[in-house]
C-alpha cells in the first residue's frame, strides 16, 4: 500500500513510513485478547482455577450488580473455592476490543450456566466491559464489569 508523498514524488510505502508495523501491533495485541478471553472460558469450564488466576492482574476488581466490588486475585479464588462442584458453561460474543497502548477493553455479551451437581442449572446472561492492561509483554484482566442478569 503506497500513499503519495506530499512533495508530489514517488510515494513511499507506509512500511517504511512506520505505519503498517503499528496497526499489526495492534491487530495481535486484540488477537491476544481474544484469546485471553477464550482460555478463560475454556479453564473455568474445566476448573482449572490456577489458569483463570494467571489471566488477571494481582490488583483485580470485578464489579457485579446488588454485591460489593470484589477486590484482587485472592477474593476471586475464595469465591471460586465456593463453586467448587459446580459445573460451568459459558459462551462469550465479543462485541468490540480497543487497545491503547498499554490499557485495552472488550465489550462482550456473555452467558454463563451454572449447574450444581444435585441441582437446577442457574443461567445468566448479559454485557460485560473488561479493562485489560499489559504487563511484561502479557495482556492481563484488570477491571470487569459484568451486567448478568437471570434468564428464565
Amino acid at each position: 500500500m503506497q500513499k503519495p508523498d506530499r512533495k508530489g514524488g514517488k510515494p513511499k510505502p507506509l512500511l517504511t513510513r512506520g505505519l503498517l508495523p503499528k496497526v499489526k501491533v495492534m491487530q495481535n495485541d486484540e488477537q491476544a485478547i481474544r484469546e485471553l478471553i477464550s482460555t478463560w472460558l475454556s479453564a473455568s469450564r474445566a476448573g482449572d482455577s490456577e489458569r483463570v488466576l494467571s489471566l488477571m492482574t494481582d490488583d483485580v476488581v470485578f464489579l457485579v450488580s446488588g454485591h460489593e466490588p470484589m477486590r484482587g486475585k485472592e477474593a476471586f479464588a475464595a469465591s471460586q473455592r465456593a463453586l467448587e462442584g459446580v459445573e460451568i458453561n459459558a459462551t462469550s460474543e465479543i462485541q468490540e476490543v480497543k487497545v491503547s497502548g498499554e490499557w485495552a477493553y472488550a465489550w462482550t455479551r456473555l452467558t454463563v450456566v451454572m449447574t450444581p451437581k444435585d441441582g437446577a442449572a442457574n443461567k445468566r446472561s448479559g454485557n460485560t466491559l473488561s479493562i485489560f492492561q499489559k504487563q511484561n509483554g502479557k495482556w492481563l484482566l484488570a477491571r470487569d464489569a459484568n451486567m448478568l442478569a437471570p434468564v428464565t
